[in-house]
């Protein structure tokens, strides 16, 4: 059976690049992962503390479904973030739910952008995807700017859509389709 399309490496920028997670990952991964401020924006499935456990359970396969794209964000040869496809069903089919983060020290410098920038096309014509689209919690403004850099577009706002760490937000939807990145071409 051939490798799954995402099981190969994909380059971002001379710095940069995706690929798959691998078990020597471990020590960046704890070391990134283990911040307050990096769980903040993300679903309760990444925690904080992140703890040896978590790591080893998420490296071993445990917490996304491997048959989905998931790859760790490479810079300067050390893993420091991540990014994921969750590709819809029936229906939905033609649509992507994209989640990601980045270590705290990466932040600000572009890297997120330059990412998004990368995969949104390899995900459209290696998936077969015609929109690929993601929530961002209203108290995360850093991201939601992210993903407008990258193309996404504002398409509403989700009310009382999310709780995280006790308090209720508002959730923030944005999409990029590929008429929009047909336009850039």
């Amino acid at each position: 059976m051939p490798d799954a399309p995402f099981a190969h490496p994909i380059a971002v920028d001379a710095r940069t690049r995706l690929r798959p997670w691998r078990a020597d990952d471990r020590a960046a991964l704890l070391r990134h992962a283990d911040d307050p401020q990096v769980s903040l924006g993300l679903r309760d499935r990444f925690p904080y503390p992140y703890t040896a456990q978590d790591a080893e359970r998420f490296l071993g396969g445990q917490v996304l479904d491997p048959r989905e794209p998931a790859f760790a964000i490479e810079i300067d040869g050390e893993a420091c973030g991540g990014v994921g496809l969750h590709p819809g069903q029936d229906v939905e089919r033609h649509s992507a739910e994209i989640g990601y983060w980045l270590g705290r020290a990466h932040w600000g410098q572009g890297h997120m952008t330059r990412v998004l920038g990368a995969l949104v096309p390899w995900a459209m014509r290696t998936l077969a995807l015609y929109r690929v689209w993601a929530k961002v919690y209203a108290n995360n403004p850093a991201s939601a700017r992210v993903l407008e850099k990258a193309g996404f577009a504002f398409e509403g706002r989700m009310r009382c859509a999310i709780v995280k760490r006790g308090e209720l937000l508002d959730a923030l939807l944005y999409a990029r389709t590929r008429r929009s990145l047909d336009e850039t071409l």
